[in-house]
């Protein structure tokens, strides 16, 4: 399994852009599929979006998020990014990405959020 490395987040305030970015660096990501999770203060790690691993086109967001959020996959950056409009304050979390050897899209939203390791995630603060 590859350790990927979150990066991106920040503070800003609603209604702004922010695009998160999933990297592994010595391991290519194109036979992983990756899904993003977020965890908010005092609440479980939840499912954001996923992406499969056999195209780009292989896509799911949670409903929180859809029409306002878009995965994507740059194989020759190794890098799967998260690119967030339309921020709401409810999407103040940290982010944290997750890398599964062949697994679909919709594989990768049901992976358990409560076992396995996890990186260190980017945290998105999103003021009112």
């Amino acid at each position: 399994q590859v350790q990927p490395v979150e990066s991106g987040g920040g503070l800003v305030q609603a209604g702004s852009s922010l695009t998160l970015s999933c990297a592994t660096s010595g391991r290519t990501f194109s036979t992983y599929g990756v899904g993003w999770f977020r965890q908010a203060p005092g609440k479980e790690r939840e499912f954001v979006a996923a992406i499969g691993w056999s195209s780009s086109s292989d896509t799911i967001c949670s409903d929180s998020v859809k029409g306002r959020f878009t995965i994507s996959r740059n194989s020759a950056k190794n890098t799967v990014y998260l690119q967030m409009n339309s921020l709401k304050p409810e999407d103040t979390a940290v982010y944290f990405c997750k890398a599964e050897f062949l697994r679909s899209a919709q594989g990768m939203s049901l992976l358990s959020v409560g076992s396995g390791s996890w990186g260190q995630g980017t945290q998105v603060t999103v003021s009112s």
